[in-house]
């Protein structure tokens, strides 16, 4: 334990094989429930501390099946399968014997080959030229985190809609925390709802599933330590009560980081 909010906030304890327990953080509370990207996190950690564990992260999707109350929760562990480079995983959080996340993982081994980035990275004022700002107080996990918008801001009251879902910032922990798997899952949830975006408005939304691609390594995200990282998001389609959006991660030096997707509710 380091004394980091965030720490504490994903710290599990073994109760059995495969079987931990943690607890919900109010540093890191939602409006309903904790943060996603929080919750993702800690699904995260609970494999990467398993003994059997092989390599690192490749991919991670998250199931929100219904709030988290705040308090204890309990999480089920599954190696599914394990290959010579990589290792399939089935996560379950539940309170009171009920289920209420799901999760299914991929961690391999990742070995030099020929490598090409097709995205282009961004060109976009260094983090340093952009005043800090960030999303309402209110929204208490939001507070964990320096936001420099580069554009898309949270639009204010009597904004208009935009034509545009697209959101660019540079951000990075307010408390100098070196960033590793379980934090990057955390900042690639950070973007607010695109629908507040293209309405001008703050409605009811919420993420239904998250799915995390993780591009780079240990020694990657060693290298950034405590810096900003460039995030970008922006939506499809909006239809029928559900949105989808993507999003990229890279690192000040132009490395993609992260590439993640997701489908939200929403209502009008």
């Amino acid at each position: 334990m380091t004394g980091h909010s965030f720490d504490e906030a994903v710290a599990l304890q073994h109760v059995a094989p495969g079987r931990l327990r943690g607890k919900t953080s109010p540093d890191w509370a939602n409006m309903v429930g904790p943060f996603g990207g929080m919750t993702a996190a800690v699904m995260l950690r609970a494999v990467e501390d398993q003994p059997e564990r092989i390599g690192e992260p490749v991919s991670l999707t998250v199931n929100f099946a219904a709030p988290i109350a705040d308090g204890d929760f309990d999480i089920a562990v599954t190696a599914v399968r394990t290959n010579r480079t990589n290792q399939h995983w089935l996560v379950e959080l539940s309170q009171n014997g009920v289920v209420t996340t799901t999760a299914t993982t991929v961690f391999g081994l990742r070995r030099e080959t020929w490598s090409e980035t097709e995205a282009p990275p961004w060109q976009v004022p260094a983090p340093e030229g952009i005043t800090p700002t960030g999303l309402h107080p209110t929204v208490v996990w939001a507070r964990n985190f320096e936001m420099r918008f580069v554009d898309g801001a949270v639009p204010g009251a009597g904004a208009d809609p935009s034509p545009s879902s697209v959101t660019t910032l540079w951000v990075r922990d307010r408390h100098a925390r070196h960033l590793d798997f379980a934090a990057l899952t955390a900042v690639s949830d950070i973007f607010y709802p695109r629908v507040f975006l293209r309405r001008g408005a703050v409605s009811p939304a919420g993420t239904i599933s998250l799915t995390t691609y993780f591009h780079a390594d240990g020694s990657d995200l060693a290298a950034i330590g405590d810096d900003f990282v460039l995030a970008r998001s922006h939506a499809n389609r909006f239809s029928r009560g559900y949105f989808d959006q993507s999003a990229q991660l890279w690192s000040r030096a132009g490395e993609l980081l992260v590439t993640t997707h997701q489908m939200v509710y929403f209502k009008t």
